[in-house]
């Protein structure tokens, strides 16, 4: 970890600040828990997990109850799903418009983290610079006080974290992947199962930013797996909200043109 962040870390440790962890259950999560499980008091931790219902694997909150020491676990949902906001607005989200991200995530968390009352707030991320050009141009430390004032959420206008400290910390951000998995055998434990069955990304189990091997990995598992989903029609329903919205999950490409989710995957729902 950078010297450089690691003197304001210590100094907030010091100053009591409560740090969340951001666990979605998946490898980058579990890894960046244990970074802070050795780093930071266990009665200055807690963690929030985004509960996304349906379109997740299996076994997320029980795969970090498993992989945790016991402090507090706050699971957060929205007020609708992944599959109803699809349906409403009759179109999928897109990488430059990712409201499941806003809405199913950041905005449940960050309710969530206000709702626990503290002054002093370190948010923790797993986000990797490896994963993508945008994700390697993040902060890894900063103060968000002054920008998160001036930030306001919904069309009601609140502010956000109006009248608190609040510091985001991506505690991971310069890791590898390889660094990643041998954290969490280091530690005596497991990534989730579907890991090991071919997916290199976890939460939504078919996401607008996955590759079209996961997607295609996905796809082989809902259908001959289906115990591994919290639904296992979820795939069926993808196929069906394409052709009643009649649009497509994955944007078009130039190369590809525009296909459907059955024809990304080769595998017939």
């Amino acid at each position: 970890m950078k010297a450089d962040i690691l003197k304001p870390i210590h100094d907030l440790i010091q100053r009591g600040a409560l740090f969340v962890v951001n666990h979605s259950g998946g490898k980058d999560s579990q890894a960046m828990y244990l970074v802070l499980r050795d780093f930071v008091p266990a009665a200055q931790l807690v963690i929030v997990h985004a509960d996304l219902g349906e379109v997740e694997w299996a076994g997320a909150v029980d795969h970090i109850r498993a992989t945790t020491c016991g402090e507090p676990l706050h699971i957060c949902r929205a007020r609708r799903t992944l599959l109803e906001m699809i349906a409403e607005r009759g179109m999928f989200p897109s990488p430059q418009q990712r409201q499941c991200t806003s809405d199913l995530k950041r905005g449940p968390i960050e309710r969530t983290i206000r709702g626990l009352g503290a002054t002093l707030v370190v948010n923790c991320m797993g986000m990797r610079a490896e994963e993508s050009p945008a994700r390697k141009k993040l902060v890894q430390f900063q103060r968000a006080g002054n920008k998160c004032v001036q930030r306001r959420v919904s069309t009601k206008g609140r502010l956000l974290h109006a009248g608190r400290e609040w510091f985001e910390w991506l505690p991971i951000h310069d890791w590898t992947e390889a660094q990643v998995f041998a954290a969490i055998a280091a530690a005596g434990q497991q990534p989730h199962v579907v890991y090991s069955l071919g997916m290199t990304r976890f939460s939504c189990v078919f996401c607008i930013m996955a590759s079209e091997r996961d997607l295609a990995t996905a796809a082989r598992l809902a259908t001959e797996r289906p115990e591994l989903l919290n639904d296992p029609h979820l795939y069926r329903k993808y196929i069906d909200l394409e052709k009643s919205t009649g649009q497509v999950m994955l944007m078009p490409s130039k190369s590809k043109g525009r296909r459907t989710l059955e024809e990304v995957t080769g595998v017939a729902a």
